[in-house]
C-alpha cells in the first residue's frame, strides 16, 4: 500500500510538472506571436506605404521642402560613413578588449571592477553616451559637429557590446584546445591566434554585427552632438584621382543618418512626407537585415572551414 501511494504521489508530482511546462510553453508561444504579429503589422504597413516611393530619384536626390522631390542621399550616404568610422573604432577595440579580458588579464580585484563595469555599460542609455561624446569628442578634442565625432559616440555606445560577445565566445571554446595548445609548445598569443579567435569568430562576429545594428538605428547620441535635420549637400569623397588617392577631410564634415531624416520627416504635417519616412524606414531595415545576412553568411561560411 505504501509503495502504491509513493508511485501515486510521484505519479501526480510529475503531473503537475508536466501541465506547468505546458502553460510556461503556451505563455511563451502567445508572447511570441504577440512580438512577432506587432513587428509583421508595423512592417506590412511601412512596405504598404513606403514601397511605391522607392525609386532612382529617391536614392540620388537631396532632401527638399517638396515632399515629391525629396530624396535620402545625403542620408544613406552619411549613415554609410559614420558606421565606417564606427566599426573602425569599436570592433578591433572591444576584441582586443575581450581578448585581454579574457585570456591575459590577472585574476585580481581590479579585473573584476572593471568586468562589472563593461557589463553595466552595455545597458546605460544612449543619450549618455551622446553628452559624453558632445564633452569629449566635440568640445574638447575639438572634432567639432562632424562625422567623426557621430562614428566614435557611436563606438563607445556598441563597445561593452563587442566586448561582451567577445569574452562569451571565447569562453564557450572548450579547455581540452587551449592544453592542447600548450602541451605542444604554443605560446598564449599563438593559442589564442591560431586556436581561439578562429574557433570563436562566427560568434564574435555576431556579436559586432548586433551592435552595428543597434548603432545605425540610433538617434539620441546624433541629435546630441549636432547632426543635421537638413543638409543638401554631401561629404568630400574619401577617394581621390591625386596621390595619395585617399582623403580624410569627410571626417570633419556635418552630416545627417537615416533615423534624424526619418524624424524630420515625421514631425511635419503633409502626408506626403509621412510616406517619405516610410520609404527611409523601409531603407534603414533591409540595411539592417542584410548587414545581419552578412554575418549569417560569414559565420557559416567560419564553421564550414573549421571543420574541414
Amino acid at each position: 500500500m505504501r509503495e502504491d501511494k509513493g508511485l501515486s504521489e510521484i505519479r501526480n508530482i510529475i503531473a503537475r510538472h508536466k501541465l506547468w511546462d505546458l502553460i510556461f510553453m503556451i505563455i511563451g508561444v502567445l508572447a511570441l506571436m504577440i512580438a512577432v504579429l506587432t513587428f509583421m503589422a508595423l512592417f506590412s504597413h511601412m512596405l504598404i506605404e513606403g514601397l511605391p516611393r522607392l525609386s532612382w530619384d529617391f536614392f540620388t536626390s537631396f532632401p527638399s521642402r517638396r515632399p515629391g522631390s525629396a530624396g535620402i542621399l545625403s542620408a544613406w550616404v552619411g549613415t554609410t560613413l559614420v558606421m565606417l568610422v564606427t566599426a573602425v573604432a569599436a570592433v578591433p577595440m572591444g576584441i582586443g578588449a575581450g581578448i585581454y579580458l579574457e585570456e591575459y588579464a590577472p585574476k585580481n580585484l581590479i579585473t573584476e571592477i572593471i568586468e562589472i563595469n563593461v557589463t553595466n555599460l552595455a545597458g546605460v542609455p544612449s543619450i549618455i553616451y551622446g553628452l559624453l561624446a558632445l564633452g569629449l569628442f566635440v568640445h574638447q578634442l575639438g572634432f567639432g559637429q562632424s562625422i567623426l565625432s557621430a562614428g566614435l559616440a557611436l563606438a563607445l555606445l556598441i563597445l561593452p557590446v563587442v566586448i561582451v560577445a567577445t569574452r562569451e565566445a571565447i569562453r564557450a571554446i572548450p579547455v581540452v584546445i587551449r592544453e592542447g595548445a600548450y602541451a605542444l609548445g604554443a605560446t598564449k598569443w599563438q593559442t589564442v591566434s591560431d586556436h581561439l579567435l578562429p574557433y570563436s569568430a562566427a560568434g564574435i562576429l555576431t556579436g559586432v554585427i548586433i551592435g552595428l545594428a543597434r548603432a545605425i538605428g540610433e538617434t539620441a547620441p546624433i541629435i546630441t552632438i549636432g547632426a543635421l535635420t537638413f543638409i543638401a549637400f554631401l561629404p568630400p569623397s574619401p577617394v581621390q584621382p591625386e596621390f595619395p588617392f585617399l582623403s580624410f577631410e569627410w571626417l570633419m564634415a556635418p552630416f545627417t543618418v537615416m533615423p534624424i531624416q526619418m524624424f524630420n520627416w515625421i514631425s511635419r504635417p503633409e502626408e506626403a512626407f509621412q510616406v517619405n519616412a516610410a520609404a527611409a524606414g523601409l531603407v534603414l531595415v533591409v540595411m539592417t537585415l542584410t548587414m545581419n545576412a552578412l554575418a549569417i553568411y560569414l559565420r557559416y561560411r567560419m564553421r564550414k572551414n573549421i571543420k574541414w
